[in-house]
């Protein structure tokens, strides 16, 4: 089973920005971890993370008849991008939206998914443990399938 996880805006700068809401991992400590949850889980893994909105919408479509789920954390793009929600449509590949930070502790507009409707899930507020449940969920759907 192949799963990729996309990053959006800023969370390049994890580790740096906002540590009361985001915590000290950094993105490239946080896909160490996921890359060996996925290891001994025999899922294959991939990892993207952009701060442009195009290059994730691509990112997206690259994913067509490649990839089995993905992970997005889309960042600030979660709460406006009507291109990445129809990326996601487009492809039909069961995504996870997750978050760092508990959106609905925060300000009122991170409230706001534009694409909650169309995801088969989203996970908020758990750290980096939002991207190991939704990798845990994946790995329970690919044991149900053997």
């Amino acid at each position: 089973m192949r799963v990729i996880v996309i990053n959006g805006a800023n969370l390049n700068m994890l580790g740096v920005r906002e540590r009361n809401h985001y915590g000290d991992d950094t993105l490239e400590k946080i896909n160490e971890q996921l890359k060996k949850m996925a290891n001994a889980s025999n899922l294959d893994i991939e990892f993207f993370q952009s701060n442009s909105e195009g290059e994730i919408v691509d990112k997206i479509h690259s994913c067509y008849n490649r990839v089995d789920y993905i992970i997005l954390n889309a960042g600030a793009y979660t709460h406006y991008s009507i291109a990445i929600r129809d990326a996601i449509l487009s492809v039909n590949i069961p995504t996870i939206e997750v978050h760092l930070s508990n959106v609905y502790k925060r300000e009122s507009f991170r409230h706001k998914s534009v694409i909650e409707d169309i995801v088969i899930g989203k996970i908020t507020g758990f750290g980096v443990n939002s991207y190991k449940m939704a990798l845990y969920y994946i790995d329970e759907l690919r044991k149900e399938r053997e």
